[in-house]
């Protein structure tokens, strides 16, 4: 089992930035791929919460069109955290953050955690 803590998200103007971080715990050995989800408020049941950016072990990364050039993901494998680096936020950025991380085999190996809100004002 691998768990998930995300943290660093806030408040900020359009055009501000934020750095979120998520540290993984427990059978951490398993992880390949790092990735960030976000959830935008009053979305109708069932909507899944959209993959923004993915990073996989060796570092290469897979961007949304709607955040490339604005947002980076970065990893430390030592410290089994991921990072997502905002940038040029837009109030459309406003949303619930979550990461989570998969196994060789593409199966998720946590469970969603609290994520982190990220308010952007106009």
């Amino acid at each position: 089992q691998v768990h998930l803590v995300e943290s660093g998200g806030g408040l900020v103007q359009a055009g501000g930035s934020l750095r979120l971080s998520c540290i993984a715990s427990g059978s951490t050995f398993k992880i390949n791929n790092m990735a960030w989800y976000r959830q935008a408020p009053r979305q109708p049941p069932g909507k899944q919460r959209e993959l923004i950016a993915a990073i996989n072990f060796g570092g290469s990364t897979y961007y949304v069109d709607s955040v490339k050039g604005r947002f980076t993901i970065s990893r430390d494998n030592a410290k089994n955290t991921v990072y997502l680096e905002m940038n040029s936020l837009k109030p459309e950025d406003t949303a619930a953050y979550y990461c989570n991380a998969d196994g060789a085999d593409g199966t998720l190996l946590a469970s969603w955690g609290r994520g982190t809100q990220v308010t952007v004002s106009s």
